[in-house]
């Protein structure tokens, strides 16, 4: 198939979210990256580690540099992350005199769970503004069809006479839920990562606090007492959530497709799929794929409980395996509250037709 579903050529009409995806990106990532060695050059200073003037001209070349894109795969896959070759080309482009404030006393992880939190505190508020946004649909759609008629249906036979609104409220009422919950989990998740080696901070000849005081107020980010680098449950959690909100959208394309059948005729979507081979099908595209990307994520979640699994004071599978897994989450269910709000705005009638 080649490319990955969301970057394929074709696929990536149905599965891509490019505002979802932009923070996740290579670039991005790399950009996130660079930010925290240059706010931990200077927190260095800050914390007296090393002089004030030596810091800020450290994060100075560490924010001119450039880098080598084919080196850092090369060091990835030689060190199995990409810090390692990162710290050289900074250290490479940058005085002698200044390597005592580059990344001194940091570890890879601490760059690149920092850099992971900071995309999250970019994507974090995406998702509850279109949670938002998807609510609101909703009960617009309740205050303008609400009262129409419905088939109850249990176990997806005929049951008793319901309106709109009963249905709708099933799609409706879990996103406030949602977003409360991510409200609530959203501190547990925007904190600094920086431990050391080792996870300690001892390195630093008992200014390890001090600096990580100054790097999360630089960073605008919570500064938890001691490194999460083996406490991985802030991801596990966020993982849940996502697989819970794509569960929820999954449900409400679920029942549109089915409201959609021919036979039934209880909901008419604007702009469905065309068939190669039968004309007279209309295919509640939209609706279909708010159950994929619900299954997908679910699939998915498992890999981020492994990877809860992480061996004494650092781990390289569980982590190797939060990157495999977690930004196909992220992608997936921004994809599925996003085509869930088109899902509802494509909506032309909803209600049991007239007998």
């Amino acid at each position: 198939m080649g490319p990955d579903p969301f970057t394929h050529p074709w696929l990536g009409g149905l599965f891509a979210d490019e505002e979802v995806a932009a923070p996740l990106s290579a670039q991005a990532q790399l950009a996130a990256m660079r930010r925290v060695e240059a706010a931990y050059s200077r927190a260095l200073g800050t914390a007296g580690v090393v002089e004030a003037g030596l810091a800020e001209r450290a994060a100075a070349a560490i924010e001119a540099a450039t880098f080598d894109m084919a080196a850092l795969r090369a060091g990835t896959a030689r060190d199995g992350v990409v810090v390692p070759d990162l710290v050289k080309q900074l250290k490479a482009q940058a005085e002698a005199t200044l390597h005592p404030a580059i990344h001194r006393g940091l570890t890879s992880q601490d760059v690149t769970d920092s850099a992971l939190v900071l995309a999250l505190k970019d994507l974090l508020p995406l998702f509850d503004a279109r949670l938002a946004a998807l609510e609101a649909a909703l009960e617009a759609l309740i205050a303008e069809h609400g009262d129409a008629p419905l088939m109850g249906r249990t176990r997806m036979q005929a049951a008793l006479p319901v309106t709109v609104a009963d249905r709708v409220e099933s799609w409706r009422a879990p996103l406030a839920d949602h977003r409360a919950r991510l409200a609530e989990m959203t501190p547990r998740l925007m904190r600094l990562q920086f431990g050391g080696a080792v996870g300690t901070r001892h390195v630093l000849g008992g200014k390890g606090d001090a600096v990580a005081a100054a790097l999360a107020a630089a960073l605008a980010l919570g500064n938890p007492p001691k490194a999460w680098h083996a406490m991985r449950d802030g991801l596990g959690e966020l993982a849940s959530w996502l697989s819970l909100v794509a569960g929820t959208l999954g449900k409400i394309g679920q029942d549109m497709a089915l409201m959609a059948q021919q036979g039934i005729d209880e909901i008419r979507l604007s702009g469905g799929g065309g068939s190669s081979a039968m004309p007279h099908k209309q295919n509640p595209v939209r609706a279909e794929l708010l159950v994929t990307l619900a299954r997908y994520t679910a699939t998915l979640l498992p890999g981020m409980h492994h990877a809860l699994v992480h061996e004494q004071e650092r781990s390289g599978t569980g982590w190797a395996l939060e990157w495999l897994v977690l930004p196909q989450m992220l992608i997936a269910t921004g994809r599925a509250l996003a085509v869930a709000g088109e899902t509802v705005a494509a909506i032309e009638r909803i209600g049991s037709p007239a007998p």
